[in-house]
């Protein structure tokens, strides 16, 4: 049935980053109409040139906010949501003073369909509609969260994480037993409705030699499957990552392999391959991931609160070798499933680092430019015709600070840094999945008499 949606709309047709007027690089529409049927979209363009197409069809009446694609986050753990905020540490640390012990518990799938279930509405909570989705060892956590996002009619990318080594012994298996687990999950899930499948080992050093060489076999062995991992996000994992490869054969012009080296030896680094932070990088790594198309999902929540580092964003998007890029909120070390707070904390990470981040470029980043770093630009990501129905609503007067803020704004930048600086789940007025409201479960507010502060430990 065709349905018409009318509001301000804006989306993106080509890379700000790559053209000379970054304006040229999006369709913005005041006063729009956007025309759905099926799940997909019919015409997005001017309401009164649109009207007539619409005919009798019904029309959602969003004046007065804008209508963008749905959100892209490129690295999530949907695990640790229950630890989000722990307190201190950097990354090794932190991995195994939170992260270890809170995914031992996912073995359970009824724990880890409820963790799901949350993890989901959270992000639909924010506008997010598509990401890239870290499970754990357990192939129980990949199995709760596909049937969750089954349910809601999401597209999600999502994997078992491969650990061999130095991980507590509950959560390491065996390169037989990655591979085998991993090829049971991608013909159970990979291609199966909007679901698709990322073999996932959790980093270099986590994983032999071996567990890598499975790797590279499934990824031979499934076609369109992603390599999903983390790259290069903190200076000691970086020297421990070099120091337990030190064995291999370093590339040519080099001493030793580097850290993406490593992957890069096993045949990991490709069109469909997405490297989780990737901030302590050299030129030439940022030439071998442009050369060969694979993609960096950027962090800046996580990388700020681990105090892992600034990502170079001038770098990654310069004109010599450019990488196909996406944001990540990182939870449960980033502290928001939302995608206007992670552009807000990318914006200051990028004038740490004395570069510019502008409001077109930030919102290419979390809708088409996140939907080319997972491969997808062919059905997510714009409102060009055909295109999946994944749509957000963002309402420039969900606070009082911001309606006061945009009523002084007369620009579309400005109105959009405003989102990205002021803006929250707030923000987010609706969010449709396929044309359809995506309806999440409920919160329901603790009584305070649950809050026991005099039982607190000192």
């Amino acid at each position: 049935m065709l349905q018409g949606f009318r509001g301000a709309l804006l989306y993106f047709h080509d890379d700000p980053f790559r053209t000379s007027r970054e304006e040229d690089a999006c369709t913005f529409i005041p006063d729009g109409l956007l025309l759905v049927a099926e799940g997909k979209v019919v015409a997005a363009g001017p309401f009164e040139e649109l009207k007539h197409a619409a005919g009798a069809a019904p029309v959602q009446d969003h004046r007065g906010c804008l209508l963008m694609p749905g959100f892209v986050d490129t690295h999530i753990h949907y695990p640790q949501t229950e630890m989000i905020a722990s307190y201190g540490e950097q990354l090794l640390t932190w991995l195994e003073t939170y992260t270890f012990p809170e995914e031992a518990r996912f073995s359970d799938p009824i724990h880890a369909r409820r963790v799901a279930d949350h993890c989901l509405d959270e992000l639909l909570r924010n506008g997010t509609t598509t990401a890239m989705v870290f499970g754990t060892v357990h192939p129980e956590s990949v199995d709760a969260f596909f049937e969750a996002s089954e349910a809601r009619q999401l597209r999600m990318i999502a994997g078992k994480v491969l650990m061999d080594r130095n991980a507590p012994a509950g959560l390491l298996d065996t390169p037989e037993r990655a591979y085998s687990e991993s090829t049971a999950l991608i013909e159970r899930w990979h291609n199966r409705g909007r679901a698709r499948y990322a073999v996932t080992p959790r980093f270099a050093p986590t994983s032999s030699d071996a567990q890598l060489q499975a790797v590279r076999r499934l990824l031979d062995e499934h076609a369109g499957v992603y390599l999903h991992t983390h790259l290069a996000e903190n200076r000691d994992e970086v020297a421990w990552a070099e120091s337990l490869f030190a064995h291999l054969p370093p590339p040519s012009g080099k001493t030793q392999c580097g850290y993406l080296d490593v992957y890069n030896h096993f045949g990991l680094v490709g069109p469909r391959s997405v490297f989780a932070h990737a901030i302590q990088l050299e030129e030439a790594d940022f030439r071998l991931l442009s050369t060969r198309g694979a993609s960096i999902a950027s962090c800046p929540t996580s990388n700020l609160f681990l105090g892992s580092g600034l990502f170079p964003f001038a770098q990654a998007t310069g004109a010599s070798h450019p990488v196909k890029l996406g944001l990540g909120t990182d939870v449960g070390a980033g502290t928001s499933f939302g995608m206007l707070q992670t552009l807000n904390e990318a914006y200051k990470v990028a004038q740490m680092g004395h570069q510019r981040l502008s409001p077109l470029q930030a919102f290419y980043l979390a809708t088409l430019g996140g939907a080319r770093a997972l491969a997808l630009e062919d059905c997510i990501g714009s409102f060009q015709v055909g295109m999946e129905a994944d749509f957000v609503v963002l309402d420039p007067l969900a606070t009082p600070i911001l309606a006061t803020r945009m009523n002084s704004a007369r620009t579309l930048a400005e109105r959009l840094f405003l989102f990205q600086m002021l803006g929250d789940d707030r923000a987010i007025q609706a969010t449709y999945v396929l044309g359809k409201p995506a309806v999440a479960a409920p919160w329901h507010q603790p009584k305070s008499e649950h809050l026991l502060w005099l039982d607190l430990e000192r």
